[in-house]
């Protein structure tokens, strides 16, 4: 097992790598490179880090660990190449602010306990509304979720943060009584005639949005729920693949009915499968 105070060193050395592929007879691809043309790698290797993590995987996980500690460090040389920042002030940065976030750990409130202390910690949003907002301006609760994320996720994130200020259905039964509201408002678009594509876009968006709100209420995360499905669904169509295979059929000419009973064969499968 490798020490913890070779971590510095063994960073260092991957900072070192990439200096060198980026120098004048370096990499080519790796020169080409920009911090923007690098987004989409670093967004793939962090779903990497988290398929890794939700299959409980660490041998997967200790690779995509690495996958994306490299882009990490490919947008800190970059940046340190333009001048504007360097690899220490990342780190110096996320310390401090992991230290000011934490009060109730390494400030003045360090050891308090609800017995010698009644006053609760503030809690970790409002500290981090209060960074995000000038001096004399309000505190906006939603800046800071990151505009670019998965929409799933992000309404998942915005959702958590107006909880933090307590605007919140009481409990599960309103956020499904809203999920049943939302349905019935996408099944009068599909009805309407002629079609209003953008009111019922607008609409199956709230759907999504308010099935988000019951999977959280639920105390699960809709990402990972809809992410389960996915892999039921390629899963069972995969089977329907091998299905069809054994019996002769073509499934882009099979028809919805075979296609029907293949797949009710497969979810049967899995079904017995699972109750076993």
């Amino acid at each position: 097992m490798t020490e913890p105070d070779a971590t510095p060193a063994a960073f260092e050395d991957l900072l070192t790598l990439l200096r060198r592929l980026l120098a004048d007879d370096g990499c080519a691809w790796d020169r080409a490179q920009t911090p923007r043309s690098l987004l989409p790698y670093l967004v793939e290797e962090a779903y990497e880090v988290r398929e890794a993590v939700l299959a409980g995987d660490d041998a997967a996980l200790l690779g995509e660990l690495g996958d994306l500690a490299l882009h990490v460090a490919f947008q800190t040389v970059l940046a340190e190449r333009r001048g504007a920042f360097t690899n220490a002030q990342v780190f110096e940065r996320i310390v401090e602010k992991m230290v000011r976030r934490h009060p109730h750990v390494f400030g003045e409130a360090a050891g308090r306990t609800p017995a010698s202390d009644p006053l609760p910690p503030v809690p970790w949003e409002e500290l981090k509304r209060r960074e995000r907002s000038a001096p004399g301006e309000p505190a906006r609760l939603l800046e800071g979720v990151p505009r670019a994320l998965p929409a799933l996720l992000k309404a998942q994130r915005l959702q958590e943060r107006a909880v933090s200020v307590g605007f919140d259905w009481p409990d599960v039964r309103g956020a499904l009584a809203k999920l049943r509201e939302e349905l019935v408002e996408v099944s009068a678009q599909l009805h309407t005639s002629p079609p209003d594509a953008a009111a019922l876009e607008e609409e199956l968006g709230d759907l999504l949005f308010a099935a988000v709100n019951v999977a959280r209420k639920a105390g699960l995360v809709g990402e990972d729920a809809l992410e389960r499905a996915n892999a039921k669904f390629r899963r069972r169509f995969e089977r329907v693949e091998e299905l069809a295979a054994e019996r002769g059929l073509d499934v882009a000419t099979a028809g919805l009915a075979a296609l029907d009973a293949l797949w009710d064969e497969a979810k049967s499968e899995e079904d017995g499968s699972s109750g076993q």
